[in-house]
């Protein structure tokens, strides 16, 4: 695989706010071959597209009137020139190395997909948020990586295992799932800045949108769930251990109920509404 050059797809819906920090971060990456840049603005109804035009000219703007982030990654991969492919959140700042580092993790063959390792910024978010993070990121299967960072990079070949994005909720979770945890090592040495919500309730509306897009991946695919593994006993024994964790474990279970409890009725009556962490977008 020729490491010399990448795509970045980055799919964007009213990210005005925050969208430059995310190409300042691409800007400044040590990466020394040709990188391209692909921002999709689907069904913005803000600034996003002219602030992704003033601030460099040589990335590419591509807008729909379509409200679908699946749908924008196609486009992104219609577009696109490069392999390996690096799906990004609008939101996610990489480190200066990300990019190198997920395409070096890929040059080798049995390596399909990688994505960076989370790096949550809690520095704004309430002590309940802070205690479900402490728990949640400790988990091995959040250790395994592509999950929370908001990014991913498939070789040609890890591209190759799917033809379109299918129009779902949790993009990430059906990539995940396409591949066997030896096929998607996580790349250790580079970070992906996640802002984390302030407050709980902002936790609690991506939680169940998580949640909605698992529902939804075990309904429409489950053949591939044989390769989702969730071992928890493990980490919960380790926990339960710790009597300072049990406020915590508290924080962390009272969430997952609260939002099983809504992405089932939401699911239920086919709620589609995308709801997201406006909190940090602040």
């Amino acid at each position: 695989m020729n490491t010399a050059c990448a795509t970045v797809i980055i799919p964007a819906y009213n990210e005005e706010n925050i969208i430059v920090r995310c190409l300042e971060a691409l800007q400044q990456q040590d990466f020394t071959g040709d990188l391209q840049i692909i921002v999709v603005c689907n069904h913005c109804h803000d600034q996003t597209a002219n602030k992704v035009r003033a601030f460099n000219a040589d990335i590419i703007c591509l807008e729909t009137d379509i409200g679908s982030k699946t749908n924008a990654l196609n486009l992104g991969d219609e577009a696109a020139k490069f392999y390996p492919r690096i799906y990004l959140d609008a939101d996610i700042v990489l480190s200066q190395n990300a990019v190198r580092e997920m395409c070096l993790t890929l040059n080798d063959e049995q390596h399909l997909a990688t994505s960076a390792v989370a790096k949550m910024d809690l520095a704004q978010s309430s002590w309940g948020v802070k205690a479900f993070y402490d728990i949640w990121l400790n988990l091995p299967y959040c250790k395994e990586g592509m999950i929370g960072s908001g990014v991913y990079a498939l070789s040609e070949q890890g591209r190759k295992q799917f033809q379109k994005f299918p129009l779902i909720i949790a993009d990430d979770g059906y990539i995940r799932c396409l591949f066997t945890s030896e096929q998607r090592p996580l790349s250790l040495n580079c970070t992906a800045h996640v802002s984390a919500p302030k407050n709980l309730i902002s936790l609690i509306k991506i939680s169940t949108r998580s949640r909605l897009g698992g529902y939804e991946l075990a309904e429409k695919f489950p053949q591939l769930l044989h390769n989702e593994t969730k071992d928890y006993k493990s980490a919960s024994r380790a926990f339960l251990l710790n009597v300072k964790q049990w406020a915590k474990i508290a924080v962390y279970i009272g969430v997952n109920i609260i939002t099983r409890i809504r992405a089932k009725s939401q699911y239920k009556q086919k709620f589609n509404q995308w709801e997201r962490d406006e909190s940090s977008r602040n």
